[in-house]
């Protein structure tokens, strides 16, 4: 059994940044998400009670979003209401028969207000990258960071053209753990390779403590700081409806693990196997509550 990374976290609740929006399909159909949407509605499902900083339109898709958010249990305290720009939304259209994904600019997301941030106690905080293209957001997030003063998760998410390497790359460095794909981790470290050794690339340079790579139907690896490589295996007994959302599940099982010192083997064994039962349903999120009881009571039974 490996071990954990034994380091107390700051006391409070777990703080997550960025966009919710809607994904609309060309059949008229649309689906809430986000990754920090996404990532929060799971740890609010696991007890962690999340706190979701984001914005949303003066509009029906906004109130939509604030009133999934309270049936859920969630805390709306951290969601604003933009009175000019609208909620966030993904237009998704086949060309050639494979999606494309326009991420619609200038949203409420883009313009989260640092004058309307919470004060709150924060044991760690999360943001993906997606929400930084806007620069009141971006502005937002450092004051956050400033006043919070807890250890900060990275879920990068490189979505042309919303990204550049020296903005991701400038936000690297005060971070204790990072979250990609293999493709994000080449494109970040520099040069393609084997995981283990470009992950130890951005370890090093960045001075992290922890790097997760989603390995889509290979699985997951994670590479410590003090050289510990742990991979787990994609579960092949589920069925694939959907993979929309599996490394939102994966981050939001991480988190609970770090939040309470999992050892690492046992962190992505637990995170690999709640983001195979995500991608057999359809949605990145579940809506059944005894799916998250079940995981609950099994993690309280097993020996970490």
């Amino acid at each position: 059994m490996t071990g954990s990374l034994a380091r107390r976290l700051p006391d409070g609740r777990p703080l997550i940044f960025g966009e919710v929006l809607f994904d609309y399909f060309p059949d008229g159909n649309r689906v809430l998400g986000g990754a920090p949407f996404n990532v929060a509605w799971h740890l609010q499902a696991f007890g962690e009670s999340p706190l979701l900083v984001s914005r949303v339109g003066d509009d029906e898709p906004g109130r939509e979003i604030r009133s999934t958010m309270n049936r859920w249990g969630m805390n709306t305290l951290g969601l604003q209401q933009d009175p000019q720009h609208g909620t966030g939304e993904v237009r998704i259209a086949l060309r050639d028969g494979q999606p494309t994904f326009d991420i619609v600019k200038d949203r409420a997301f883009d313009h989260i207000d640092a004058a309307g941030l919470p004060v709150l106690e924060v044991s760690l905080v999360y943001h993906g990258s997606l929400a930084l293209r806007g620069l009141a957001s971006a502005n937002a997030l450092d004051t956050l960071l400033d006043a919070a003063d807890a250890p900060v998760f990275v879920d990068v998410n490189l979505r042309p053209p919303w990204w550049s390497r020296s903005a991701v790359e400038a936000r690297l460095g005060g971070v204790r753990w990072l979250k990609l794909n293999h493709e994000e981790l080449e494109l970040l470290a520099g040069s393609a390779g084997e995981t283990a050794s470009l992950a130890t690339r951005l370890l090093e340079r960045y001075r992290l403590e922890l790097v997760i790579v989603t390995l889509g139907e290979r699985g997951a690896m994670l590479v410590s700081s003090t050289g510990e490589v742990v991979e787990a295996s994609a579960t092949g007994s589920t069925a694939v409806v959907d993979t929309v959302g599996a490394g939102d599940a994966l981050s939001a099982v991480c988190i609970v693990g770090l939040l309470h010192d999992w050892p690492l083997e046992t962190l992505l064994a637990r995170a690999q196997a709640f983001a195979s039962l995500v991608v057999a349903q359809r949605g990145a999120v579940a809506e059944d509550r005894m799916l998250y009881r079940r995981l609950l009571k099994g993690w309280m039974e097993s020996p970490t």
